[in-house]
């Protein structure tokens, strides 16, 4: 969808806000997703919302950078939000204890705290070529509210590996990350 200016336009409008406000993205976005009217529903459908956003924001060379491989990985595997962070701290994009306050509020806060403060977050990342796996970030985003403090702390868990260089954020034990 981000090929084209007028998708990625309406798609960034969407930073940070709540889906009814986000007019323009229905278009793109709909069509894509199932119509319940539940409260599990309308968290998944946020996050689409808010990845979608969050994709079409990059930057020009954040867009030509083409992404990692993800798919030779287990899904435990993969990178999630912390780790990204973590690897931010690591390369002296972010302030060590910058990016720790971040996660410590978020595992505190609803999704409706959660979502506004991402584009600032995710900007900051990108800023240093560093990678968001968006597949994890929409998954974690859709269970936030079901599942805050098991999401919360594998990022937590990720952040601290991957800032203290004692692990490769891609080659984290699964059973660790799952809570086995």
């Amino acid at each position: 969808m981000c090929e084209s200016k007028q998708a990625r336009a309406a798609l960034r409008r969407g930073l940070g806000l709540p889906v009814e406000r986000c007019n323009y993205m229905h278009r793109y976005l709909v069509p894509w997703l199932r119509d319940h009217d539940d409260q599990h529903h309308a968290d998944v459908r946020r996050a689409y919302y808010a990845v979608a956003s969050l994709i079409a924001a990059r930057t020009r060379s954040a867009r030509d950078t083409a992404p990692e491989d993800g798919t030779s990985i287990s899904w435990f595997e993969r990178p999630n939000l912390g780790a990204s962070l973590g690897q931010a701290v690591a390369k002296g994009v972010l302030k060590e204890n910058s990016a720790e306050s971040a996660l410590h509020l978020m595992a505190r806060q609803s999704s409706d705290a959660v979502h506004p403060g991402l584009p600032a977050l995710v900007r900051q990342i990108l800023s240093g070529n560093i990678t968001v796996d968006w597949a994890v970030l929409l998954v974690d985003l859709a269970r936030w509210n079901r599942d805050r403090d098991r999401i919360a702390t594998r990022w937590l868990e990720s952040y601290f590996r991957t800032a203290s260089g004692t692990t490769d954020p891609t080659h984290l034990n699964p059973a660790e990350e799952t809570g086995r």
